[in-house]
């Protein structure tokens, strides 16, 4: 019964209602997202990548995002990363939300580039933030972002960056 109150206790501290009236419950993002793989063959990826994030209060989300990459070495290869994880938001102006996220989950490359091994799943994380640039509707926004990704392949962490510049879509108001 203890373990039940306390888990009730913080739901409800999760659910402290927002001073936004405009705080969106989901956000959904796209975009253009290149990763550059700078251990072993220093490889630069183009990709995609899409999330959404569900936004518990004014400052904590918690976020899935997906990734698609494909690269050169000689030959052409791809990759998918698929990570999860919390995002700490700053929303003191309705058109300017700059943001911090840690995300963690998996990476699949068909191939290897350098130190990264290929036709496994290998744990990965993502560390870094970026801003949501707002239109007046409230709706529509830009959002770039920059993060360190670690790849977890071979025994060590093979260090990447990714950028992004997309569309991010603000659904519902709590």
């Amino acid at each position: 019964m203890n373990n039940l109150a306390l888990a009730a206790l913080g739901l409800c501290l999760l659910a402290v209602p927002s001073h936004a009236q405009d705080l969106p419950i989901v956000d959904l993002s796209a975009g253009y997202s290149p990763l550059y793989i700078v251990k072993g063959y220093t490889v630069w990826m183009n990709g995609a990548n899409g999330s959404a994030a569900f936004n518990a209060n004014n400052w904590f989300s918690v976020v899935g995002d997906l990734g698609g990459y494909v690269g050169h070495i000689p030959q052409t290869f791809s990759g998918e990363t698929y990570m999860a994880g919390p995002r700490f938001s700053y929303r003191r102006r309705a058109n300017f939300v700059p943001f911090a996220q840690a995300l963690f989950g998996w990476s699949h490359f068909d191939a290897s580039p350098g130190g990264i091994t290929g036709n496994q799943n290998e744990f990965t994380f993502a560390l870094g933030g970026g801003a949501d640039l707002i239109s007046p509707s409230g709706r529509f926004g830009l959002r770039p972002q920059l993060q360190y990704v670690g790849i977890h392949s071979a025994g060590s962490i093979t260090p990447a960056i990714r950028l992004s510049v997309g569309v991010v879509y603000r659904i519902g108001a709590h």
